[in-house]
């Protein structure tokens, strides 16, 4: 199974220029999750998801693309929100509504107890390793598994609820010390490493662990980055509606594309293997950008 630790909020997207907002169900790691259910892959979602209304749409959309829920802890505090800004190139930027909301409030001995116990893959980043107390449970997870189990990490930083930046570096470092692919955009590495090319930022993050390093390009496609090589992979032409969960949608398409071949975390050292999953995952979040909010395609869509 592949189990994807995270938060699970609305997005809120202005309509036009009036004060009309669309909301849509999405988060990283809710996002994430659907996207694998979506592709036919056993999956499960660990995090906290609210009692109130769109919590209770939250739930019925993982149960209908087939994502497990024995990890969720349900709770009654309000669904963490965030306002999505997007551009007219069809790019999203987010406020994030969360102090006292259902996301970010997951501790770690419910996490650990949530933790199935066939878990092959897991999946982490955003805010739930951002914000407290759920970036701490979430490392837990991660520490949890990480002997076991292939580990994703997507930081997906979102520099204006980082608080402690010490803190956050540190923590994230811990992190990819105990995963093996991390997948991250330009904008991630500005921040992380400002000035420093994107294959060498890349090449810095694996310094602390990681096989593989995924840099997203958007419209470009990705890179697929090891310690001693790199591999263009280009993305598919699509007629872009927004962004949103993009990211995502390419995350669990990598993940989903590895599991469906029985694949290990040993085959990453195999880069051929590692530009084919990326080709795929670019596949995905093409499909993914060409349909408003994070809506990510089925398997059924997608070629064999």
């Amino acid at each position: 199974m592949i189990l994807v630790a995270g938060e699970a909020l609305y997005d809120l997207v202005p309509q036009g220029n009036d004060d009309a907002l669309q909301g849509h169900a999405g988060g990283g790691a809710f996002n994430t999750a659907r996207t694998v259910g979506r592709l036919d892959r056993p999956v499960a979602y660990l995090g906290r998801i609210s009692q109130d209304r769109f919590g209770e749409r939250m739930v019925r959309a993982l149960t209908e693309d087939g994502v497990d829920l024995r990890a969720v802890i349900r709770t009654h505090e309000p669904t963490t929100l965030a306002l999505a800004e997007v551009d007219d190139d069809g790019v999203a930027r987010y406020r994030f509504y969360e102090r006292g909301t259902s996301a970010t409030g997951l501790l770690t001995d419910d996490a650990l107890a949530a933790v199935p116990d066939d878990v092959a893959m897991l999946h982490v980043g955003t805010l739930a390793l951002t914000l407290e107390p759920v970036a701490a449970a979430t490392e837990a997870v991660v520490e949890r598994l990480a002997d076991r189990a292939l580990i994703a990490v997507d930081p997906n930083i979102r520099p204006g609820v980082i608080g402690d930046e010490d803190g956050y570096r540190a923590r994230l470092q811990r992190v990819l010390a105990r995963s093996h692919v991390v997948k991250v955009s330009q904008e991630d590495l500005d921040w992380l490493h400002p000035g420093v090319p994107g294959v060498e930022a890349v090449r810095l993050l694996l310094d602390g662990g990681p096989t593989v390093g995924l840099l997203t390009r958007g419209p470009n496609g990705a890179l697929v980055v090891t310690r001693t090589a790199e591999v263009a992979v280009p993305a598919p032409r699509a007629k872009v509606v927004d962004t949103i969960g993009a990211g995502d949608a390419f995350g669990g398409g990598f993940l989903a594309w590895w599991d469906e071949r029985g694949l290990s975390r040993e085959d990453l050292g195999t880069i051929d293997l590692v530009v084919e999953a990326t080709a795929f995952a670019c596949l995905v979040a093409a499909r993914t950008c060409s349909r408003p909010g994070a809506s990510p395609p089925y398997r059924a869509e997608l070629p064999a």
